[in-house]
């Protein structure tokens, strides 16, 4: 058994879930500014992502699963995802976002699982509230691990992919982790570094080894 878990925002979709959807109010400068430093390192995750969940107060949902739902895969993500199960890996999905979005889009890639938070809703819109199993700066590294615990999958034959410093939790715990064109403070942890835009890359360093 082998495992490869990729991050979901700006790594298997183009760019970060939170934006499109404060675009909708307007507040995507305000929301963006938050996200940037946050994948930076520079603010805790927890508060920053409860901090722009609230910014998304009164958002119809109708409008958060469209937008969801029509969110830009990045170039590759589907032949990368492909190659791997083809050889033999449970690919799966983990997402400091939203199950709005990482649901119907793991669904379309054929991922087998996708880990990620809830945005709270109540008639019809939401509330500014957030949970799930994502919050924290560490909660992808102790995914992995139950992960690799309940599929007997060890460290060698587990392969992370992400963009930011959110991701760095998971990265000691597999032999390959892989830094997409990613924040400085990840690449410094990263076993490989991909720049180039594109999943398939991805793919041949893992299978090239």
């Amino acid at each position: 058994m082998k495992l490869a878990v990729f991050d979901f925002d700006s790594t298997l979709m183009d760019g970060e879930t939170i934006d499109f959807l404060a675009k909708e109010l307007g507040l995507e400068a305000e929301v963006a500014a938050i996200t940037e430093r946050a994948m930076a390192g520079e603010l805790d995750f927890f508060d920053s992502l409860v901090e722009r969940v609230s910014l998304l107060k009164g958002l119809d949902v109708e409008s958060v699963n469209r937008i969801c739902q029509n969110l830009p895969l990045m170039p590759g993500a589907q032949e990368a995802v492909s190659s791997l199960k083809e050889s033999g890996y449970r690919v799966v999905c983990f997402s400091g976002g939203f199950r709005n979005a990482t649901e119907p889009i793991c669904a379309a890639l054929g991922i087998d699982a996708d880990f990620s938070n809830y945005l709270h809703e109540k008639e019809g819109k939401l509330t500014g509230l957030v949970g799930g199993e994502m919050m924290f700066s560490d909660s992808k590294g102790k995914m992995v691990q139950r992960l690799q615990k309940l599929l007997g999958v060890d460290a060698e034959n587990t392969v992370v992919v992400g963009d930011g410093a959110n991701d760095i939790s998971m990265f000691q715990y597999a032999k390959t982790s892989i830094a997409f064109c990613a924040k400085p403070i990840l690449k410094e942890a990263a076993s490989d570094v991909v720049d180039v835009k594109d999943l398939r890359e991805v793919a041949k360093v893992v299978l090239g080894k």
